[in-house]
């Protein structure tokens, strides 16, 4: 079993706080896996609520959990149960010396089901695929691999890229995670927003724009999204505006979850050098989700199209920049250069699979910190 330690430690310490953590993720992103590892050997009851006779044993919770031997109890898939916020509930409030780790698709609050949604006894862990600091657990030597296979941990641990495991997991997601969280009938419409939201990826999505090339309604649009956000399936990244007239404030940028899909639904089969740029971005954002869960990430973009690729506004007057560059000899310093002259106070960061240590560099009056991603706000301790 693959051990995946930053991902322990975040539940484990969400555990000092509070009894539950609700885990979630795509499907196939390693939930089961992750919540099998915890423990010593003989501390987990595992349950899989996807198996008819877990709802009989969970008839009566209270007698449940007074029955219970181990100080660990997994809910794995806990969404299939007819009532899992009583149970949750239950467990919480009557046993507060038992850890309780309930994992799902998608944010606990999406679910009719949950008519509690917990307050005060719960902490959110959203598990990403394989991050990059997770790479050698996974014998991934070649960062490309991960960009053209993508983090699912099946898909990165096959041997070759297998069409049928993108296609399978597209084709069953509606059935599978939607259907069941939302009132939703029309799968191809779902499916068409689906597969166009991958195939452009990290750009800006305009809600009208997409309504009118897919000859669906735009608030159709905005409910298939907003479910996919919800279900993890994409992030949107809003623009971040202060004082500057000619800042865009509104056009979101959309993101996959996964680069492997990314590079499926693009038919991107072999990588060009010329791909790497986007899906580096991707794998960057992926680990500012991961490691700064509590920072709101977000783009800088004038009218005139310069770019920052993200932005976080950690401190009060103080906000960081973060370039993503393949090769960090590509960047041009222009558009963090404007950005600076609107907020002038701030670290500047270029992300880079560098393969060594980070260092310090000067554009004019630019210090840029260029690093690999692990080593970001490194600089600060």
């Amino acid at each position: 079993m693959i051990q995946r330690p930053c991902w322990k430690k975040r539940i484990y310490d969400a555990w000092k706080e509070v009894p539950i953590v609700w885990l979630s993720g795509v499907r196939r992103c390693g939930k089961t896996t992750l919540a099998q590892s915890l423990g010593d050997a003989g501390e987990i009851l595992y349950m899989n609520c996807d198996l008819p006779v877990t709802e009989d044993r969970l008839r009566d919770p209270e007698f449940f959990f007074k029955s219970c031997e181990k100080p660990i109890v997994i809910f794995d898939e806990i969404h299939q149960l007819s009532d899992p916020s009583r149970i949750l509930k239950i467990g919480a409030d009557l046993f507060p010396r038992l850890k309780i780790l309930a994992t799902g698709s998608s944010t606990l609050a999406a679910s009719q089901k949950f008519r509690d949604t917990l307050t005060g006894r719960k902490r959110v862990v959203h598990l990403l695929p394989v991050l990059w600091t997770e790479l050698e657990a996974f014998s991934c030597q070649d960062v490309t691999r991960r960009l053209f296979q993508g983090g699912l941990p099946p898909a990165l641990l096959a041997g070759s890229k297998s069409p049928s495991f993108y296609r399978e997991w597209l084709d069953s997601f509606f059935a599978r995670d939607i259907q069941k969280l939302f009132p939703f009938r029309d799968v191809q419409k779902f499916n068409a927003l689906l597969e166009y939201l991958l195939k452009q990826s990290g750009g800006q999505i305009e809600t009208s724009k997409v309504a009118s090339g897919l000859k669906i309604s735009r608030l159709t649009v905005e409910n298939h999204l907003r479910a996919l956000e919800i279900t993890h399936a994409v992030t949107r990244v809003r623009p971040f505006f202060g004082g500057g007239q000619k800042e865009i404030v509104k056009m979101p940028k959309v993101y996959g979850f996964d680069t492997g899909f990314v590079t499926f639904v693009r038919g991107w089969d072999p990588l060009r050098p010329q791909d790497y740029g986007i899906l580096w971005e991707h794998l960057v954002l992926e680990y500012l989700q991961a490691c700064f869960p509590d920072e709101t990430i977000r783009y800088w973009r004038d009218k005139a199209g310069w770019e920052v690729d993200f932005v976080l506004a950690r401190r009060r007057d103080q906000i960081d920049a973060v370039e993503c560059k393949w090769n960090p000899s590509d960047f041009d310093p222009r558009a963090l250069r404007l950005f600076r002259s609107y907020y002038p106070q701030g670290r500047n960061y270029i992300v880079s699979p560098l393969g060594g240590p980070a260092y310090l560099k000067r554009f004019g009056p630019l210090t840029v910190r260029i690093c690999e991603p692990s080593e970001i706000f490194q600089d600060e301790k």
